[in-house]
């Protein structure tokens, strides 16, 4: 083994094996190179393993000669690598690593590392670093991972750019431009804007507070004193405030962005007071405000929408406000007035109540907010409220012909206490407290009354000393004619001096005028119905017949009615008596009280009224009619029509009086309710030959000539006297 033969045998059989496995692996290399693709080694004579990194389509092994080895992407899905917070996987050409984020830097020095345990990552201070590009005209400000350039107070961004971008540019904020309300000529005003234009040039952002109180001061020397703006129309002085509290909103707005602090308030000589807040980023609620209003809201509401610039929220208090405004107009809701006053309202006077306060925010669009904003505003007055008079929460609203006038449409009294009214709007503008007074009762309306009424009281006075003094026409259907108007009389009295019911509440006096007026108007219907029966009696039973007595007319004229009045007092004495008149109350059907014998009456005068026609008829039909007679039936039929629709038809509107729903019928039922006494003094005394001969004398007496002076004119009132002798009683009153 160890002979001198032995060493180069050795040596032989190692190069043969060597040379051996040379060819084999010679072959092998040749048969893969031909077949497996790039990224990809040889496993064998027949198939391919993708390089790690890399994958096929069937998988790390191959033996399609098509198929292909493609990276693998281990940051995108379905398995991404996780690298940590604040850094990002990249993907590499067969691998990946991870690095910071835009914005961080790793704490240990290295750019790269392969997973979470290995993160350190922190946050790059670009503005500290000086590596942020914001512009000179703002200030950088650090944010995780990145940082933003804002403007500086008392800047702007300029046109096209945004706040708070890293390519924001920015610019002083100027004093806004103001000119005077268009078609307004006014010395006080030219003068009022001069002084406003000079504060415009000598304008300078550090001196922003300084400015607001000027234009605090400008604003109540203008208003304090006006000059010739007391002069103008109603319609230019509210042109001029309207302008005046729209413009005065935008400029504090506008400057407010450039007070130093967070915060500022203001109180004139003339007790005007202006508070402001600021916040970059606000969250929450905010209160705003001063001696006269506060105002809580949220900073969302007061945020501008796509503006990223400081939120101001703002309140400007006036009193002398005042005089612009005074007899401004309200628009009233006025179905819920109807509602509340049962009755339309057609208007209302105003009187204000407190300061006026205009409310300005970042945000321009608070025509409908998010969110509803609470005021509490104090009075300066404490009155004590009357019927038909409340006290509202209400804005300044602007037309499209740049007038104004209150409102109240979105705003609503939440309470009262200590000398202050709570509110909430849903919408911002300039507020105020206005004590309304409401007109309920039509003006013309209540005219025709009045005067309708004194009218008609004249006519029933003459009407009842006519009944009274006129011997030749006295009998049963006299005594009725009297009593009818007696009662008219002293009820359309007691309606005209106290329907009304002042106070609002329903005391002594107002349920005694509401008695009086059911009693009255009662006794003038059972009255009205004792015409109808004298009428059958002249009529039907004419010459057959005498009436009914006058002490059965008198118990039935007043005893009926004071009946009815005395039970319907004892079941509900509550029923006498409403909030703005004193009649009938309308609830629990108290009213049928009146309704009911009112509509027996009137049915029951027709349906004597139809048997009288019949009757009249078939007289008129007989063979050898008596030329007296029909000339009398036919006095009577006109006398029985008249009546009916004077003391008839007059009430059916009668219902309308206090509740009216419809102006037309009110108007109607007034006019013939005012004229009632006027009909009857025409019907049965100026067409009465009897009456009008007794005028004439009593006028002669008046005008001292004997009564024998006119005896040509009178030549046959003997022989009328002789016959109205012959007649009954009863039928000398036709």
């Amino acid at each position: 083994m160890g002979g001198p033969h032995g060493g180069p045998f050795l040596l032989f059989h190692v190069l043969c094996f060597l040379l051996t496995l040379a060819e084999v692996g010679s072959q092998n290399s040749k048969a893969c190179a031909l077949r497996c693709p790039p990224n990809s080694s040889c496993v064998n004579g027949t198939a391919c393993r993708c390089t790690p990194g890399f994958i096929s389509s069937s998988g790390e092994i191959f033996t399609d000669p098509l198929e292909s080895c493609d990276d693998i992407n281990e940051c995108g899905p379905p398995s991404p690598v996780y690298c940590g917070s604040s850094a990002d996987c990249q993907n590499t050409e067969g691998g990946y690593h991870c690095t910071c984020s835009p914005g961080y830097e790793p704490v240990s020095g290295a750019t790269i590392f392969r997973n979470e345990s290995e993160n350190t990552c922190r946050d790059v201070d670009e503005c500290s670093s000086g590596w942020h590009q914001c512009h000179n005209s703002t200030v950088c400000v650090n944010t995780v991972g990145s940082y933003r350039c804002h403007c500086r107070r008392g800047w702007e961004p300029k046109p096209g750019f945004q706040d708070k971008q890293r390519n924001t540019i920015c610019k002083e904020i100027s004093f806004p431009t103001w000119t005077t309300p268009p078609g307004i000529k006014s010395r006080s005003l030219s003068a009022f804007f001069e002084r406003v234009q000079k504060m415009s040039r000598d304008f300078k952002p550090d001196m922003a507070e300084k400015s607001m109180q000027d234009l605090v001061g400008s604003v109540d020397d203008l208003l304090k004193n006006s000059g010739d703006l007391e002069s103008l129309d109603q319609s230019s002085k509210h042109v001029t405030v309207t302008h005046l509290l729209s413009e005065l909103e935008r400029i504090l707005r506008t400057l407010a962005k450039a007070i130093p602090k967070d915060s500022f308030t203001y109180r004139s000589l003339d007790d005007t007071e202006l508070s402001v807040v600021v916040q970059e980023q606000g969250k929450g609620n905010v209160t705003v405000g001063q001696s006269h209003a506060r105002m809580l809201l949220d900073w969302a509401v007061a945020a501008a929408g796509g503006e990223s610039g400081p939120t101001v929220v703002g309140i400007l208090s006036s009193q002398n406000m005042k005089k612009l405004l005074a007899n401004a107009s309200l628009k009233l809701d006025l179905e819920k007035l109807k509602e509340t006053y049962k009755s339309p309202v057609r208007g209302a006077k105003v009187m204000l109540l407190s300061a006026v306060s205009s409310v300005f925010l970042s945000n321009t669009n608070t025509e409908k907010l998010d969110s509803n904003v609470s005021f509490a505003f104090a009075l300066h007055e404490q009155p004590e409220l009357k019927p038909r008079q409340e006290l509202i929460c209400a804005f300044w609203k602007k037309d499209s012909n740049g007038n104004g006038s209150w409102a109240t449409t979105g705003c609503w009294k939440m309470g009262r206490g200590n000398g202050s009214i709570t509110c909430q709007c849903s919408h911002l503008s300039s507020f105020a407290i206005l004590m309304a007074h409401y007109d309920v009762e039509d003006p013309k309306l209540a005219l025709i009354t009045k005067v309708g009424l004194a009218l008609s009281l004249a006519c029933l006075l003459l009407c009842i000393l006519t009944f009274l003094l006129v011997r030749p026409i006295q009998g049963s259907r006299t005594t009725v004619h009297l009593h009818l108007c007696i009662c008219l009389f002293v009820g359309s009295a007691i309606f005209l001096a106290g329907i009304e019911n002042e106070g609002g509440e329903v005391g002594t006096r107002c349920r005694l005028v509401a008695v009086l007026l059911h009693y009255c108007f009662l006794a003038a219907f059972c009255w009205m119905s004792l015409e109808g029966v004298e009428l059958y009696f002249l009529v039907v039973r004419v010459f057959q017949g005498q009436g009914l007595r006058k002490l059965w007319l008198c118990l039935i004229g007043y005893g009926v009615p004071l009946i009815i009045v005395g039970i319907s007092a004892g079941a509900y004495s509550k029923g006498y008596g409403r909030e703005k008149f004193c009649w009938l109350n309308f609830e629990g059907g108290f009213l049928w009280s009146f309704v009911g014998p009112v509509t027996f009456i009137v049915l029951g005068n027709a349906i004597i009224f139809v048997i009288t026609v019949w009757k009249l008829t078939q007289k008129f039909s007989e063979i050898n009619p008596d030329i007296k007679k029909l000339k009398k039936a036919r006095v009577l039929t006109i006398t029985a029509i008249a009546q009916l629709f004077v003391l008839g038809c007059t009430w059916v509107f009668g219902l309308l009086l206090f509740d009216p729903e419809s102006w037309v019928l009110s108007y109607i039922f007034s006019i013939l309710n005012c004229l009632q006494g006027f009909f009857l003094f025409v019907l049965y005394c100026l067409l009465n030959k009897k009456v009008r001969e007794e005028y004439r004398k009593w006028a002669c007496m008046v005008a001292g000539n004997k009564y024998s002076e006119f005896a040509t004119t009178t030549s046959g009132s003997g022989s009328s006297h002789n016959q109205t002798q012959a007649l009954r009683p009863s039928e000398s009153g036709m």
